[in-house]
């Protein structure tokens, strides 16, 4: 900074004010200084810099699932999910231009020692959390943390911490009236975790919007392979099913197997609308009618409304609910 300051012909304090980005330093003076640390090569020294502003400059994503016994790994449905892939890239974007970096933890929902020991120890300056199982403690220990935080969707239990989440039924109702709309009578759905607010939602959604239907439905766990098992399960026990929906893409790419290993054409037979607009969606033959929900832009207001939160430690918690969109493809 010394040499910086020299090479300027300015005070040492008048870098670091540049350096900080302070508005009162004049902007003529400003350009010279810049000019003096691109050709010096100066660079601040982040661990100083952290010492005095008490920030690391660094944001988690903490990704908290359920290892169940019957399904894969909870880190092979984190890295292949479609879902947690547009989270990442949307809270990514929205905080590279703040010079922030993203630290993706991955966690088993029954074990939170390391995960709560890290944020202890001030590695980073809030937290993005992905739970949202009954279950899960991490939300309520997170919280009681201090630390700032931002949950991906409404929390199971009353916790004054703000989140980020989509109309799940409304979704939902969407769905029902795509295939009402398609003269299908004989509906079905496959939900997701019932012990999750999205999976609770999207079953009740199409439900409701469903009076004096009776609507068959088996519980599914966001996978592909238990949407196939799922689908096969359903339409033995219910043959004459000529509308699914189903409440994941992923889930639907497998049931979508099932109908037509079963000798069942899409969408002759069974239309079939999914919910989430993922790349899944996308690898469907045929390809997948589906709820859209932003995911992207979601983890974008996350990481906005957590920056807003680390700048203003006292603020407080906000909700955003996003609208779902209908994606009309060839599956319904």
């Amino acid at each position: 900074m010394d040499q910086v300051a020299e090479a300027a012909g300015v005070s040492r304090a008048t870098v670091s004010r540049v350096i900080n980005g302070a508005t009162s330093v004049d902007a003529k003076i400003r350009e010279v200084v810049q000019r003096a640390i691109a050709e010096t090569g100066y660079v601040p020294n982040v661990a100083a810099r952290s010492l005095v502003t008490r920030r690391s400059n660094s944001v988690a994503l903490v990704i908290s699932e359920p290892d169940r016994p019957d399904n894969h790994s909870f880190l092979n449905r984190i890295f292949t999910d479609p879902y947690f892939g547009r989270v990442t890239a949307g809270a990514t974007g929205a905080l590279r231009p703040h010079d922030i970096h993203l630290v993706v933890i991955p966690t088993d929902s029954t074990d939170h020692h390391q995960v709560m020991r890290y944020l202890r120890q001030g590695h980073v300056d809030g937290v993005l959390l992905i739970s949202s199982h009954e279950q899960d403690t991490l939300p309520r220990q997170v919280h009681e943390l201090g630390i700032p935080a931002v949950v991906s969707a409404r929390p199971t239990s009353p916790i004054a911490v703000s989140y980020v989440d989509v109309d799940q039924r409304l979704g939902a109702r969407l769905a029902a009236d795509r295939l009402l709309s398609l003269g299908r009578t004989r509906l079905a759905t496959i939900s997701g975790p019932l012990d999750i607010p999205s999976g609770l939602d999207r079953l009740e959604g199409f439900r409701a919007h469903l009076r004096g239907h009776d609507v068959p439905s088996i519980e599914g766990d966001f996978t592909r392979a238990g949407g196939e098992a799922a689908a096969r399960r359903l339409l033995s026990q219910h043959p004459d099913i000529d509308g699914l929906f189903v409440a994941s893409d992923l889930m639907a790419e497998g049931a979508l197997r099932a109908v037509q290993d079963l000798g069942r054409r899409v969408p002759e037979d069974v239309a079939v609308v999914g919910f989430d607009d993922s790349s899944a969606a996308l690898d469907c033959r045929p390809l997948l009618t589906t709820v859209r929900q932003p995911v992207e832009e979601m983890a974008a207001e996350m990481a906005e409304v957590l920056l807003a939160h680390i700048a203003s430690p006292g603020r407080l918690p906000r909700s955003v609910t996003f609208h779902p969109t209908l994606v009309v493809r060839d599956s319904g």
